[in-house]
């Protein structure tokens, strides 16, 4: 009888694990501590959640990293990237996924399949004996924590992600806002009108800065440090380091014309993405936050269009813990340390739905071809894949290290292609043209 495969973790990445090794033929017990044990971010207890965004970034598989990861999972035939698919909403030249639906379909397809069996409560020490992955993610409890922390003997790593607001279409002015894509991206109409946009003027934004630097933000308890994820950064430390970071960020006035006023060229923009298929909610791109329930409510609503917004969920602040893993893993993601456990996710350091499903399908395809006795090497480097758990695994430098997206800064060079600027399209198609044929040889390999 073939062994039992155990994962913690109903996540993205846990998911994704427990898919890929049930249709290898392996059995898998998900234990997953939601709802019986609840966390500051999730508001159900169905599985892949999504927490923060419901965005899973750009779906270009030529000119970006991230939709070359999509393409990838695709090919493998994850779960996670089917039902995004399936729940797609506009969203210009990203993916963008109506999160509910998303996540009950993930959590009946997986209950639904013959080889896995989902069971809920806290597991809050290490297991010794067995095939385990560790994809508890950024919420891993505190009990677990612990026990991660005596077994490896080393100080955890922390930063904070916050959390954007979502609020209710019908409270948003549209004589003030529009719906526009920038530069009308997209294949369709709708898709070219993914994003409904609020303009500012100079006064407007000014006074937004003010009230944003004035506004009460969440404390830290004794002895944490905000070491805040660059690519999640709440808007109020953005403000912090300049006035106009805001305006060259998520409120960017690029691309965009106000058929209110076409004459008058907006300061600075604020985009709100639709977050279910309804229509009836909008996420604020961008605006995680860590200011106090009611000051976010002072302050978002001096955006224009948003002065009478009524908020389905306000934003938040939670700490993400990880592993040092280039110091902890090895390259086919086994704890050195007990080999029998492996980690993935948002818990090995990198960062983004969409890097935590891929190490999940790479986790689970790693044991459960160990459990079948047919050990799989990992996939080459020149993959996104494979540049991504090669950097979290040993090509980081543990004293510095620190989630990361995927991106093309960890590929290998290619040779003949033009540098810079101005080669970057040809370099960026080459590179994913390398990658890919490089994956399916993986897939393909007996």
């Amino acid at each position: 009888m073939t062994e039992t495969l155990h994962i913690i973790g109903g996540g993205m990445a846990g998911s994704e694990a427990a898919w890929q090794a049930a249709e290898a033929g392996v059995p898998v017990v998900l234990h997953e501590m939601r709802p019986a044990v609840a966390t500051f971010a999730h508001q159900t207890g169905n599985l892949a959640e999504m927490v923060c965004s419901n965005s899973f970034r750009s779906d270009d598989d030529e000119q970006n990293a991230v939709g070359l990861l999509h393409w990838e999972m695709r090919a493998a035939k994850g779960l996670i990237m089917e039902m995004a698919d399936r729940h797609a909403l506009p969203a210009g030249s990203a993916l963008a996924v109506d999160r509910e639906p998303f996540a009950e379909d993930v959590t009946a397809k997986l209950k639904a399949h013959p080889n896995v069996r989902v069971e809920y409560g806290e597991i809050s020490e290490l297991p010794r004996d067995g095939h385990w992955i560790i994809a508890t993610g950024p919420l891993t409890s505190g009990a677990l924590a612990q026990s991660i922390l005596a077994e490896t003997g080393k100080e955890s790593l922390a930063f904070f992600d916050a959390i954007a607001p979502i609020l209710y279409a019908e409270s948003i002015d549209m004589e003030k806002a529009w719906f526009q894509s920038r530069y009308d991206k997209g294949e369709t109409e709708e898709e070219r009108k993914a994003y409904l946009n609020c303009p500012m003027t100079k006064a407007d934004y000014e006074s937004f800065i003010d009230a944003l630097l004035e506004a009460e933000k969440a404390e830290f308890k004794p002895g944490e440090t905000a070491g805040y994820f660059d690519g999640c950064l709440p808007i109020e430390v953005m403000a912090e380091r300049g006035r106009e970071t805001l305006r060259f960020g998520p409120m960017k006035p690029i691309g965009l014309t106000n058929p209110h006023q076409p004459e008058n060229k907006p300061y600075a923009v604020v985009q709100l993405r639709r977050d279910n298929a309804l229509g009836t909610l909008f996420n604020i791109v961008g605006f995680q936050t860590k200011m106090k329930y009611g000051a976010q409510k002072e302050v978002l609503r001096r955006i224009p269009g948003l002065e009478n917004a009524e908020f389905a969920r306000l934003g938040g602040i939670h700490r993400n813990t990880f592993i040092n893993s280039p110091t902890l893993l090895d390259d086919q993601m086994r704890l050195k340390s007990r080999p029998n456990l492996r980690f993935a996710g948002q818990i090995t350091g990198v960062e983004g739905y969409v890097e935590s499903a891929a190490m999940g399908l790479l986790a689970g395809r790693l044991a459960a071809a160990e459990i079948l006795g047919k050990p799989l090497p990992t996939p080459p480097e020149d993959t996104a894949m494979g540049a991504l758990v090669r950097h979290i695994t040993g090509g980081a430098d543990a004293k510095t290290f620190q989630p990361m997206n995927v991106n093309f800064g960890l590929f290998r060079p290619l040779d003949g292609i033009r540098g810079g600027r101005r080669g970057r399209k040809d370099r960026y198609k080459a590179y994913t043209d390398r990658a890919k044929a490089a994956w399916q040889q993986w897939l393909d390999a007996p």
